[in-house]
């Protein structure tokens, strides 16, 4: 079906980010995949690019655009393109809100003109060792000796945790915690007590910084606090709807661009004399995972279009978010089936999709929360 929800003006800056991706990262990626890691010139290419901070202001070095459709291309033309490490979604839809809402104009001035350069990488602190998805079990803590905070604790699964120069870390700032005693505190590359961990080894997204934080007696100054005192709870609640849409977005993304490969492959793939698309169990698959992005995508436009106006709540959010990464975990699961023994191999697209794409139905809330938070909203 054709899609409605672009107009000409992002349909040029999609070919934007197609030329970027072709140009600054694809040629790159599979270097950055053996290293762990991107490079920081690739940061400061988005930002020459315009490719960050799309939504701050002018004033601070940004686009001052807040239609979101723009964050949905650059979701969907990374996620075809199969380069989740650098993670422009991360630095722009789930950073980039803290900072621009609840900064102070000092804060703006020194953090936000590095955030669309590209000079300051920026991460998010929230999971700990013991604590997922549950804030309330936070043990981080944040001691109040006047001028400063002394902040203690461990953080691990941090993206962008080895580049990262400013992470907004979440901390207890009452003995108690919970929802009406953490806070968010933002510390600096070079912070004394600040150190970071072992880049994690993981199953798929290689090129994909992930670290342990650890923070012995960091001394935050007070100037660094970001938002409400013991407002942590509210602040991150309102902002997740935004970060389980970009996941939501790169989800449906991920199985319509496995549907069309796999769609080819077969056409092209022989076995028993001719091509697996003439067999009628082939026909089938492609027939039910077409149906299921279909609608799937129908489904997710209107909510992007709803998050463009202010009017997404966070329980389709939380639909969106459960739903496409499901799709996408089974799409992948099916679309290397029908690969055979190639789709086991790297070096096929779908190998590293099914890799790649795992964590989607974890990080920003599992889809065991998102169905918690959907029946609660019911049946309460």
């Amino acid at each position: 079906m054709k899609r409605l929800i672009f107009d000409a003006d992002h349909e040029a800056f999609r070919e934007t980010v197609r030329t970027f991706l072709a140009k600054e990262v694809l040629p790159h990626y599979e270097q950055w995949e053996k290293d762990g890691i991107v490079s920081r010139e690739a940061w400061r290419a988005a930002g020459r690019q315009g490719l960050l901070g799309l939504a701050v202001p002018e004033e601070y070095g940004g686009g001052g655009n807040t239609d979101f459709r723009y964050a949905a291309v650059i979701a969907e033309e990374f996620t075809r393109a199969g380069t989740p490490g650098l993670a422009i979604g991360l630095h722009n839809d789930i950073i980039g809100p803290y900072l621009a809402s609840l900064a102070t104009e000092e804060q703006k001035r020194r953090w936000l003109p590095g955030f669309c350069s590209g000079e300051t990488i920026t991460a998010i602190a929230m999971t700990e060792p013991g604590a997922g998805s549950d804030l309330q079990g936070i043990r981080t803590t944040a001691e109040d000796r006047g001028d400063h905070w002394v902040l203690n604790g461990s953080k691990t699964f941090i993206s962008n945790g080895i580049l990262a120069d400013l992470v907004i870390v979440v901390a207890k700032t009452t003995p108690e915690g919970g929802a009406h005693g953490l806070s968010l505190l933002v510390v600096e590359r070079g912070a004394e007590g600040f150190e970071r961990g072992r880049n994690l080894d993981k199953i798929g997204q290689k090129a994909q910084d992930t670290a342990e934080l650890f923070f012995h007696d960091v001394r935050v100054p007070k100037e660094n606090l970001l938002g409400e005192l013991n407002g942590a709870f509210v602040h991150l609640m309102t902002n997740l709807a935004q970060e389980r849409m970009g996941i939501a977005m790169a989800g449906i993304a991920a199985a319509e661009h496995l549907l069309e490969i796999t769609t080819q492959y077969v056409k092209e793939r022989e076995a028993f004399g001719r091509p697996l698309s003439k067999l009628q169990h082939i026909r089938f698959e492609i027939a039910e995972m077409a149906t299921e992005v279909a609608v799937t995508r129908t489904f997710l436009d209107r909510c992007i279009t709803d998050h463009s106006n202010g009017e997404l709540d966070h329980v389709h959010a939380s639909m969106a978010k459960w739903w496409a990464t499901e799709l996408q975990k089974r799409v992948a699961d099916r679309c290397l089936q029908l690969h055979g023994g190639y789709g086991y191999m790297t070096e096929y697209r779908v190998a590293r999709a099914f890799t790649d794409g795992r964590i989607q139905t974890i990080y920003g809330g599992t889809t065991e929360i998102m169905k918690e938070i959907i029946g609660r909203s019911l049946l309460s």
